[in-house]
């Protein structure tokens, strides 16, 4: 890209992002297996059921709403949603394969045509319209039999069933897929590895050395797909994708400062420094050693990861974390899905995460400071109860307010001298909540009728953000 000296670069890749399993729907359509997603009850408990002892992973339909089967119905409706992305003026499109559309089980030796044949669909319509789309490999639907009998990414047996559904989709998309991320968020295993490793940790005394090891086996898996993709598309682009979240020192007492900066490294280094660098990084050994971790390293893992590294770094980035090392109860900024203490200079969405657009040009300046890999935010967006007017009309100032202010702190960091590839909003068409399975919690530029109980026509409207967003992308960001 050619960098102007203000402003957005030419060919800066403006677009939208979401994940198949908030969308799609057709959750037993086109031979499709079950996946952590399909499991997940809607509302704001489902983590808590999702995570708590004596969950078996079944569907029960007369205890449980699951709003994933059906979602906002992309499996059927994908030709009318990209042509609304086409209107926007989309440059790409930030999506995800269900690896069970692909591999039903996850281990078995052949894929699935009528899968395979889904997506090819969905990348043949983007590209009528001039769209690139960007492809996360896993993000948050790991298949159920994985996590049933191997235990999810636990077991090293997952690396050779990861392998082959990312070589079968090269394979298949080499010439309709550029652009590709290997585990969405993968960081937020730190927090809640049930999503994104298909387990949780049996108590306290084994959290670290099981979700470490899963790492570990993710970092594998994860080069080798680079390291395959390269060699099946030799013009592709292939990052990592990571929760990014600055820490704040609550005030500048050292301990504190001290207590963020470890935080800030385990949390929004850890897995980048091995991504990017290819080494686990110097910090992490205290840590390993204080919590008695210890991993099985296969002989010429350390070499794989050195030779997989990948071109460029996704993020999300929604908040900013305050912290503190001793915090009352009452200092808890509950809301924040990252914790930390509440932060008196923010004000919080109707969820209760901290908005905090300056944080996104403080971490774009420390991940490229870090790194000087190009960046790319592939989620970032406001969650908020949208109104429909008597007239039809969705107003929703409060979004382009939070999404202009973003942007303008992107711009910054540009001027900064960071290399920032693109942006894409998350859930530019309204879905499914991934950490409480509602619909009311929008995030979208296209409305679509479909009600937390699950009653809606799934008609789709533009909101008045729709037009926004198509004029700041026909401007490249000058008219915000």
């Amino acid at each position: 890209m050619e960098h102007n000296q203000h402003g957005f670069p030419e060919g800066f890749l403006w677009g939208g992002a979401t994940a198949a399993n908030q969308i799609e729907g057709g959750f037993r359509e086109g031979n499709k297996g079950l996946n952590i997603s399909d499991v997940l009850p809607g509302g704001k408990e489902r983590l808590k059921i999702l995570m708590s002892p004596g969950f078996n992973f079944e569907i029960d339909n007369e205890k449980y709403r699951y709003p994933n089967h059906e979602a906002i119905d992309f499996y059927h409706r994908y030709k009318e949603d990209i042509a609304l992305f086409a209107e926007m003026g989309f440059k790409v499109f930030r999506m995800s394969i269900a690896w069970t559309r692909i591999f039903p089980n996850g281990d078995e030796l052949e894929p699935n045509e009528e899968g395979l044949a889904f997506y090819d669909r969905v990348f043949d319509e983007l590209h009528k319209y001039g769209i690139e789309p960007v492809v996360t490999i896993s993000h948050y639907e790991m298949p159920l039999h994985l996590v049933k009998e191997y235990g999810g990414w636990r077991s090293r047996q997952v690396v050779t069933f990861f392998e082959r559904y990312a070589t079968s989709i090269f394979n298949r998309y080499k010439d309709k897929v550029k652009y590709w991320m290997t585990f969405n968020e993968i960081n937020g295993a730190l927090k809640m590895p049930i999503m994104s490793m298909g387990f949780s940790p049996q108590n306290e005394e084994v959290r670290y050395q099981q979700t470490f090891q899963a790492f570990h086996h993710q970092f594998v898996a994860s080069a080798m797909a680079v390291k395959t993709c390269k060699q099946i598309i030799p013009d592709a682009q292939i990052g990592c994708m990571i929760l990014f979240a600055p820490v704040y020192s609550y005030d500048s007492n050292p301990e504190n400062v001290l207590y963020a900066l470890k935080e800030e490294e385990l949390f929004n280094y850890f897995c980048a420094d091995v991504h990017v660098r290819g080494v686990y990084p110097t910090f992490i050994q205290r840590f390993f050693k204080e919590h008695s971790v210890e991993l099985e390293i296969q002989d010429g893992d350390l070499e794989l990861i050195k030779e997989g590294t990948v071109d460029y770094i996704g993020l999300s980035y929604y908040m900013s974390r305050t912290d503190k090392k001793v915090k009352a109860e009452e200092e808890k900024a509950n809301g924040n899905i990252v914790g930390g203490v509440k932060n008196p200079f923010l004000k919080a969405s109707d969820w209760g995460w901290e908005i905090d657009p300056v944080g996104l040009r403080i971490s774009l300046n420390k991940l490229y400071g870090r790194y000087q890999v190009p960046l790319f935010v592939v989620e970032n967006g406001l969650g908020a109860y949208d109104q429909v007017e008597e007239d039809g009309t969705i107003n929703d100032d409060h979004r382009i307010d939070y999404l202009r202010e973003h942007i303008k702190a992107m711009e910054e960091a540009i001027a900064d001298g960071v290399e920032l590839m693109g942006y894409t909003s998350w859930g530019c068409i309204d879905l499914v909540s991934m950490s409480t399975g509602e619909m009311s919690k929008r995030y979208g530029f296209i409305y679509v009728d479909k009600q937390d109980d699950g009653s809606g026509t799934l008609e789709r409207k533009p909101k008045k953000s729709f037009y926004w967003y198509k004029n700041v992308i026909a401007t490249n960001g000058e008219q915000l």
